[in-house]
């Protein structure tokens, strides 16, 4: 007999760790069942579904990527396109979505609520992560998609509690008392969600009669044919934010060392790269002024995401990167 697919989003403001939580989830899942993440970045080029599957040793981990900003943008089509193909291909037993860090969760819900997904998807708990130290800092809580985020979960919870004071925690609870909600607030580090939490109640059903909008861009681009120089460039705009992304073909080479330094000082309030270096693939990540860095197996290309709200700051990134790299 047909079953629905336990399905989960997995949300959260820009480098509060959802795609680390998301690689601890994958890591630590049942060996004998079959995964699918759908995930949407706010930037053109795409990197994190590439960073999750690279992470994967195990088999029964299937990945879909909707670059570009909000999964609900053009009605919806790029995330029922993805997420059909997705489902027809997996044919999963637990869908993980992983809205971008500036994407509303309220309207993801209302695509999967839709006639036809309904008999198909078992939407259960909503899970917010957040960094309760933002609390403090207007650009956060006066950003309609971050409270948005803690009004539709099921369960909030405070990330990076090895990081707070001892009262941040206390002082999340009594925010989201301000915004009407009632979900239970549970914390960890490093991502180590429970999959417990996955099969919490979810209050979908109430959720999506609220209303909510929000200006965005309707677009689907389709992918760009490489040029001869060998790299592009996308880019993107949306709530205030703005997008900037690069990729370089595999014929390129970068200065791991060089690289590192560059990217330490980049202005951008998020980072997010992969590269090939002559010291082996790396993927770098950048929040909070923040650089970690990651070995890799292998990647098809190089790609970087820098995100934030002054994008003047960045124009010259293209050519300090071009300038640490050799072509082969």
């Amino acid at each position: 007999m047909f079953s629905q697919i336990p399905t989960n989003i997995i949300t959260g403001f820009l480098g509060v760790g959802k795609t680390t939580a998301i690689q601890y989830l994958l890591n630590h899942k049942p060996a004998h069942e079959r995964w699918a993440v759908l995930v949407n970045e706010f930037g053109e080029v795409g990197i994190d579904a590439g960073l999750l599957a690279n992470e994967q040793q195990a088999t029964g981990v299937f990945m879909r990527e909707v670059p570009g900003g909000c999964m609900c943008c053009a009605a919806g089509i790029p995330m029922q396109v993805a997420l059909s193909q997705l489902i027809r291909q997996a044919k999963p037993d637990r869908l993980l979505i992983e809205p971008t860090g500036l994407g509303h969760p309220l309207e993801v819900v209302r695509v999967l609520q839709q006639p036809h997904y309904r008999d198909v998807l078992d939407l259960r708990s909503t899970i917010t992560l957040v960094d309760a130290r933002k609390l403090a800092d207007s650009r956060y809580t006066g950003n309609e998609t971050f409270n948005q985020q803690l009004q539709v979960a099921d369960l909030v919870v405070a990330h990076k509690t090895d990081l707070y004071t001892a009262t941040e925690t206390e002082q999340l609870t009594e925010y989201l008392q301000t915004l009407g909600s009632d979900a239970p607030v549970l914390s960890c580090n490093e991502g180590q969600l429970s999959l417990q939490w996955l099969d919490a109640d979810s209050k979908h059903d109430r959720v999506t009669d609220t209303e909510s909008s929000h200006q965005h861009h309707d677009h689907f681009q389709t992918d760009e044919p490489m040029p001869d120089c060998g790299y592009l460039r996308k880019d993107n705009s949306g709530e205030g934010y703005y997008s900037s992304g690069w990729i370089f073909s595999a014929e390129f080479e970068f200065s791991f060392t060089a690289l590192e330094t560059l990217l330490m000082g980049v202005p951008a309030e998020r980072l997010k790269a992969v590269f090939i270096t002559d010291e082996g693939i790396f993927a770098f990540n950048l929040a909070d002024a923040v650089l970690k860095v990651q070995a890799l197996d292998e990647v098809m290309d190089s790609r970087i995401e820098v995100i934030g709200q002054q994008p003047a700051e960045w124009s010259e990134l293209e050519q300090q990167l071009l300038a640490i790299t050799v072509r082969y």
